[in-house]
């Protein structure tokens, strides 16, 4: 009997289940996040390229 009785509460309880999801959810934005970063990053760096190929040579003596 309670073992049926500490089968039946664990099962009415969701407080894990949901700090699961939150934990989830956390990880899939950070994926998101650090992908879009990424991208954007790649791009920005390619602009300063094509930014440091158009300015002349400055003669450094």
């Amino acid at each position: 009997m309670k073992f049926l009785k500490l089968m039946n509460r664990f099962n009415r309880e969701e407080d894990g289940a949901t700090a699961i999801e939150y934990g989830l959810f956390a990880a899939l934005i950070a994926a998101v996040i650090v992908t879009a970063v990424a991208g954007i990053g790649e791009k920005v760096n390619a602009g300063f390229e094509a930014v440091e190929e158009a300015l002349p040579a400055v003669p450094t003596t």
